[in-house]
């Protein structure tokens, strides 16, 4: 049977390799240059084959392989060298370029998604791949061997090879024109960016369910010692278990002033520690955190709920106008909410090894999620009617079954604003019935599931 801190060392695990793939998939060099490497040794490995078979072809590989002289060889290959790097060039001006079109007509955040695109990756890592591979074996080609009796040598089996690339690169490059076309819709960046949340948030509810907690309250005061940044930028994750060991080491009690996803600043509190921590513990304490110049969504659920809240933001401007946009932009949103609403709560505090409560750990709760996706968009679009009522129904989603008392709170908060919203705009009084009758169905389903 599996411990409780096998388990939660299992899902502090699983959040690190989280961040470092999700940082790792940001970069658009790593796989090409590997396929740089890799088709570098082939290229090596086949030319050695080819020297090692000589002319002892069986007859029937005669027919499928090379049969050119060194002269043709050389135009073969330099032909393949040359195309692969103006599909090179192509493929990358076009991922420039919807770079900048998901930039201004989405969001400028959705930068990092398309930088994560695996077929963009793996697209570039075939075209390199080829044109590094046919340039390794263009090397081998030779008419004038000193070394040797025999002064032409062939790769025949290399090139063949080579020419099979190139088919392939050929195939690729219009398999990238037709994902290309489909990533820059706007429903394929929203479906992107709902994958990527939900992602967070299992990885998220894995820690909170694997983590050894209790239900006693740290409750550290407002004068005890502070832990500052060390730099300023975005949490893009807390090591948790680093905190506990380092807490459990020093005989410190901790707790977490910033969610992941939060903006701290160099020399102010990161941390309230008690009693006040060694310049040591504070070092190896700060340590747990990753502080980067941007946001992302390896455990910081609430960015993919930013980026579809900011399509929908500037699909309601006036410069765009297009509410339909927002909209399905809500759709996702609504989706996210109810998994968020079903989502373990954060416990009062976690314990070390021993079972002492060490750290009191902090997570966005379910109100600041209600109100980082619905606050831009209420306030956008409360004078658009298809808005409106998708924010309306949206609210009847969350609503329906939604036990946590924390919960409903939030929804009605929420509605209360929404109304008041509404109230505010010049609607015809049919559609303010409307407005009405939906609201009270919110009411009505909050009751059903517990509320007042």
């Amino acid at each position: 049977m599996v411990s409780a801190s096998s388990r939660a060392r299992g899902s502090r695990t699983r959040a690190r390799l989280a961040s470092a793939r999700e940082a790792l998939q940001a970069r658009l060099w790593p796989v090409p240059a590997l396929a740089v490497v890799v088709a570098v040794a082939l290229g090596v490995a086949l030319s050695q084959l080819d020297l090692a078979i000589g002319t002892h072809f069986p007859s029937r590989m005669r027919t499928f392989v090379f049969d050119g002289d060194a002269d043709t060889a050389r135009a073969v290959l330099g032909s393949i060298i040359g195309a692969l790097i103006t599909a090179t060039s192509l493929t990358f001006s076009l991922t420039v370029v919807a770079f900048q079109l998901a930039s201004s007509q989405a969001s400028p955040r959705l930068l990092r998604t398309f930088a994560r695109d695996g077929f963009v990756h793996g697209t570039l890592a075939v075209f390199l791949g080829t044109f590094a591979y046919a340039l390794t074996v263009l090397r081998a080609v030779r008419t004038d061997n000193l070394a040797s009796i025999d002064s032409t040598f062939v790769p025949r089996i290399a090139i063949s090879f080579a020419f099979v690339l190139a088919l392939v690169s050929v195939i690729t490059l219009v398999l990238f024109l037709a994902h290309l076309a489909a990533q820059l819709r706007v429903e394929t960046m929203l479906k992107e960016v709902h994958e990527d949340t939900v992602e967070a948030i299992e990885v998220v509810e894995g820690e909170i369910r694997d983590e050894e907690s209790s239900q006693q309250r740290l409750d550290l005061p407002a004068w005890a010692p502070v832990v500052q940044a060390t730099r300023s930028g975005f949490i893009s994750s807390v090591d948790r278990g680093r905190l506990l060991r380092t807490a459990a080491r020093h005989d410190l009690r901790v707790e977490e002033l910033h969610d992941v996803g939060g903006h701290v600043i160099e020399g102010l509190p990161l941390l309230r520690v008690q009693p006040e921590p060694s310049e040591d513990a504070a070092s190896d304490l700060v340590k747990a955190y990753s502080v980067r110049y941007e946001r992302t969504s390896a455990q910081d659920y609430l960015f993919g709920v930013q980026q579809m809240v900011d399509i929908a933001a500037k699909a309601l401007s006036p410069g765009v106008n297009d509410p339909t946009t927002a909209v399905h932009a809500l759709g996702h949103i609504a989706s996210i909410l109810v998994r968020l609403r079903d989502m373990p709560p954060t416990p009062p505090s976690l314990v070390d090894a021993e079972g002492v409560p060490r750290l009191a750990p902090r997570r966005a709760d379910y109100a600041s999620a209600v109100s980082a996706s619905l606050t831009q968009i209420r306030r956008y679009g409360a004078g658009d009617l298809d808005t409106v009522v998708r924010l309306h129904h949206l609210l009847q989603e969350v609503a329906t079954e939604a036990r946590p008392a924390e919960v409903r709170a939030a929804i009605t908060d929420e509605l209360r604003l929404l109304t008041a919203s509404v109230e505010a705009e010049d609607y015809a009084d049919v559609e303010r019935d409307r407005f009405r009758a939906m609201a009270q169905e919110v009411r009505r389903r909050l009751a059903a599931s517990g509320g007042a």
